[in-house]
């Protein structure tokens, strides 16, 4: 961390040489997102990386021009081009060194000069897909983490409200009836203080729904791939093969995991098996990590107590799908990554990996595009 602030003290006596007479000072609020969401520095600079030269040009997709400024200041002597669609983006690859918001094959194939993406989403699993992705020693960065409050509050919301029998109060409410005695009469609204909540997938989303749910007096276990390392406000750190020995633990599920190819269908038959009947399933995580037919049939039998669901596979879930109408779900269409800060985030985040890039530094939140994360 002092490495970060260091080198954020130095970016900012760079673009303003008069700071040089008085103490070097971060940037507050890039300073502080880097510790609070915990991003990553590469590393190794941007320059040492095969493939790098000073850019001259730059595509940028953006959500409002009134963003170009702060991005033209951090990148002195680069054109940087606004592409409003894809087509737009196509005519003005040619030539440029760095693509921001995009990653599409034909975009990629164009643009044969192309080194670092960055895509804004967390996941990357479309982007990584793609054959050009793999060539030209191209470097991806993601928007890891950017949105992991929103989404760790989303799901801790989905999870109050399954616990506390709001989906069922509601449909009340549309019924216009004062419905006191319920489904939820036989002991089905939940206290979680005391519970066990797993988090599936321990990474940026997973870390800040263990705060949160530690925050409410549960104990927190969670699974991660790469090891057992953990906070200490998660009690119990298991490797991906624990999964169902945890699962059978758990009074609250939330899946949190990026799409790969060992996560593809791995909450199925066997997962819904193992939980406890009265237990919750809550997926932030990307909807083919669940298999929809075992979900539905767990929910059907009561092999589990209900979900919640901000991914589906397929998405958008069709109509008339099972999950539309079934007691104790509840379904959001993929927006929990949504808030009043997180384009922010998002954008301080591209500002800085762009000066880094630009300074040949170290990018923040690069990928392994081999492992897909």
């Amino acid at each position: 961390m002092k490495r970060l602030v260091t080198t954020i003290c130095v970016a900012l006596l760079a673009f303003n040489p008069a700071l040089a007479d008085s103490p070097p000072a971060a940037d507050p609020t890039l300073a502080s997102m880097i510790e609070q969401l915990g991003l990553r520095e590469d590393s190794r600079p941007s320059r040492d990386l095969p493939g790098w030269k000073k850019p001259t040009k730059a595509v940028v997709w953006l959500d409002s021009e009134s963003r170009l400024p702060a991005l033209r200041a951090v990148a002195p002597g680069v054109e940087i081009v606004l592409a409003a669609n894809l087509d737009a983006a196509k005519g003005a690859i040619d030539g440029a060194q760095v693509l921001l918001g995009y990653c599409n094959q034909d975009l990629l194939d164009l643009g044969n000069q192309v080194h670092w993406v960055q895509v804004y989403s967390a996941g990357v699993e479309n982007c990584v897909s793609n054959a050009a992705m793999h060539q030209h020693n191209r470097v991806l960065t993601n928007g890891q983490k950017i949105a992991s409050p929103a989404l760790a509050e989303h799901a801790i919301g989905m999870m109050l409200a399954l616990a506390r029998g709001f989906d069922q109060y509601h449909a009340s409410q549309l019924r216009s009836e004062w419905e006191r005695q319920n489904d939820l009469a036989g002991g089905q609204v939940m206290e979680l203080e005391g519970r066990t909540l797993l988090v599936v997938g321990l990474g940026g989303i997973g870390g800040q729904v263990a705060k949160r749910g530690h925050g409410l007096g549960m104990r927190v276990i969670a699974t991660r791939n790469s090891g057992r390392e953990g906070p200490s406000y998660v009690d119990y750190v298991g490797l991906s093969d624990e999964l169902l020995t945890l699962a059978a633990q758990a009074d609250v599920v939330i899946n949190t995991v990026p799409l790969t190819e060992q996560t593809t269908g791995l909450f199925d038959a066997k997962f819904f098996e193992a939980m406890k009947s009265t237990a919750l399933f809550i997926s932030v995580g990307r909807g083919a990590s669940t298999v929809t037919d075992d979900l539905v049939a767990a929910l059907k039998s009561g092999q589990i107590g209900g979900a919640g669901l901000d991914v589906t596979d397929p998405e958008p879930l069709p109509a008339g799908h099972p999950l539309w109408s079934m007691p104790r779900v509840l379904i959001s269409p993929h927006v929990a990554g949504r808030s009043d800060r997180s384009l922010d985030r998002l954008f301080l985040l591209v500002q800085e990996n762009l000066r880094r890039y630009v300074a040949g530094e170290p990018l923040l939140s690069v990928v392994d595009i081999e492992r897909g994360y």
